[in-house]
């Protein structure tokens, strides 16, 4: 007989277990989500023999989703206690504007369509699973609609390419370029204290345009979106920095033509445009403080990471 203080381990499985058929659903639907991944990286790793019907990737993604049941089904106590916990915080997350059910479908919609067109989908998954450095701190930091950054981002406006004339399609692309040249002229790199990693906010950059790489992309980011911009923030392992949508491929065009011969000729004379191109076939042009004008040298091409503002 167990002592009456022992702790009923047996009972307490059987009080967390989900009640059937609920348990097989919630494995069958956890094992397609995991299943489609893992199916496009074996696609587009395995030599296609070219067999009719595609017959061997019928195999394969049958095979991927029995294996994958047998394997949840041994872990199915732990797993539902897991699922249901990360229910509850997605849960809170949607009540109260954190990371919730919405971001979740369009993180894995996003990341499925990338697989799909990427030649190695394996690194996209990586790249999801390494967390953003200080995430939640660089969003708060990020405040687009504090009038002082709005003000000084006006302010920039008006100091430069003011008097372009003929680009009134492209007014919005100028205009954040001349928020790059005016932070771009007045930043003072200061590393941040020893051993912290010291997060400031916009308003606080704005005081001495001072600060390490991820303050500059914090103050870069908020004052490009508070005048209408969509900038994001690149992560590459020990380094951040800004980049800005420019749009498609024949954004691009105008976009390399206005730095090169309009608004930073100087700068760029002799050299190449720098840029991203994501998933969804949009381009994003790099304003990191090592670049003398939009689209210079990346310090790092590497992308662990990006946050983006819009």
């Amino acid at each position: 007989m167990a002592e009456p203080n022992s702790i009923n381990f047996k009972k307490i499985k059987e009080n967390l277990q989900v009640k059937k058929p609920w348990d097989s659903i919630i494995i069958f639907l956890l094992n397609i989500l995991i299943a489609i991944p893992l199916f496009i990286i074996l696609h587009q790793n395995l030599i296609d023999p070219e067999w009719p019907l595609h017959i061997d990737r019928i195999l394969i993604f049958i095979t991927l989703i029995v294996a994958i049941q047998l394997i949840l089904r041994l872990l199915k106590t732990v797993l539902i206690i897991c699922i249901l916990l990360y229910l509850i915080a997605l849960l809170y997350g949607s009540l109260f504007g954190e990371y919730g059910f919405n971001a979740v479908y369009e993180d894995y919609r996003s990341m499925v369509y990338s697989m799909a067109e990427d030649p190695n989908p394996q690194d996209l998954i990586i790249s999801k699973l390494l967390p953003f450095p200080n995430k939640a701190k660089i969003i708060d930091a990020v405040e687009y609609d504090n009038p002082r950054v709005r003000n000084f981002a006006v302010m920039a406006t008006t100091k430069h390419f003011k008097n372009i004339k003929g680009y009134r399609e492209q007014r919005n692309m100028i205009q954040c370029f001349a928020v790059f040249k005016e932070i771009r002229n007045r930043w003072n790199y200061v590393d941040d204290p020893k051993g912290r990693d010291y997060i400031a906010s916009a308003v606080e950059s704005l005081q001495h345009f001072s600060g390490d790489c991820d303050d500059h992309a914090i103050l870069m980011a908020a004052a490009i979106r508070s005048i209408g911009g969509t900038p994001r923030i690149i992560h590459t392992g020990g380094h951040l920095y800004p980049e800005m949508l420019i749009g498609n491929k024949a954004d691009l065009e105008t976009a390399n033509y206005l730095i090169k011969e309009v608004l930073f000729p100087d700068e760029s004379r002799g050299k190449e445009i720098h840029y991203h191109i994501d998933e969804r076939k949009q381009i994003w042009l790099n304003l990191d403080y090592t670049a003398t004008y939009p689209g210079g040298p990346f310090m790092s091409e590497e992308i662990l990471g990006a946050l983006t503002f819009n």
